[in-house]
């Protein structure tokens, strides 16, 4: 594999220094039914909420995430559709709280594929936006990003679209999703890239998405990949529930950042940044 290189990403008091190790993305659910299990939004106390998010995240940044990725809707299949306002309800406080406790460097991402969503969480203090819909939703997302100067997590969602080749089809989705960024405004270093890990594909097909992972570099832009706790990997272990997943997650991590990852979504922060270590040992060298 042709290692990729990528300049620094810098904007306002944060950076990601790209092609030194791997980046690590801790996720914050404040959502009731997450897939994962983890969801901090089960009572009506939004005060206990917001103080469970700022824990959880300041734990996970002490485990050795770079970035915490704050979502209030969950995206598991056939998942209740969440109105805007309940959803913004449910990351403001949570991203308020964490900023107050977290590192000031530490950029805080939310997983949204709302407009509305969007703007309030940056003026809860949150620094970047993960779409998980490849500004198919909501195209206007860009926009935003754009105008708050913040980086865009544009993600393959793949549910619906019958494939033939589906790294193809994955890199002609994420290459529609960066031409409406740039016509929007954002900048082609604000722009990271996921190939959507579980989103509309088959256990077979996301097994090849991770085999030709370094297929997607051709498309430019970093590529992060979010392979924790998914189904497949359940299926693949015989039907393993998502709490007996973690070595799988970690395998799957591995093998992507060996063909490219720069950047990692996970619920195991601590796990994945030893694993992380030796995988990028050997991509990299021993420091």
């Amino acid at each position: 594999m042709h290692e990729p290189r990528y300049p620094a990403l810098t904007w306002g008091d944060f950076q990601l220094a790209w092609g030194q190790r791997t980046l690590i993305m801790g996720i914050v659910n404040m959502t009731p039914d997450s897939f994962s299990g983890d969801g901090l939004a089960v009572g009506a106390d939004a005060a206990a909420w917001a103080e469970s998010a700022a824990t959880q995240g300041l734990a996970q940044v002490a485990e050795g995430a770079d970035i915490i990725d704050v979502g209030g809707a969950s995206s598991r299949p056939n998942a209740a559709a969440v109105p805007p306002a309940v959803e913004s309800a449910r990351v403001g406080p949570a991203i308020r709280a964490l900023r107050a406790v977290l590192p000031p460097h530490i950029p805080i991402s939310v997983d949204t594929t709302s407009v509305m969503v969007a703007q309030a969480a940056l003026a809860a203090g949150a620094n970047m936006l993960n779409d998980i819909s490849g500004l198919h939703a909501e195209p206007d997302l860009a926009r935003v990003a754009a105008m708050a100067g913040v980086p865009l997590i544009l993600m393959a969602n793949m549910r619906g679209i019958s494939k033939h080749d589906v790294v193809a089809e994955v890199a002609r989705y994420l290459a529609r999703g960066i031409d409406r960024a740039l016509a929007a405004g954002v900048p082609w270093d604000h722009v990271i890239l996921d190939p959507g890990f579980g989103f509309g594909n088959t256990p077979a097909e996301n097994m090849t998405l991770v085999r030709r992972f370094d297929a997607l570099l051709a498309l430019g832009r970093p590529l992060l990949l979010g392979v924790s706790r998914k189904s497949t990997l359940g299926a693949i272990l015989d039907d393993a529930p998502v709490a007996e997943r973690l070595e799988a997650s970690l395998a799957a991590a591995v093998a992507g950042v060996q063909r490219g990852a720069a950047l990692v979504r996970v619920h195991d922060v601590r796990a994945t940044w030893r694993a992380m270590r030796v995988a990028d040992a050997l991509r990299y060298g021993v420091a």
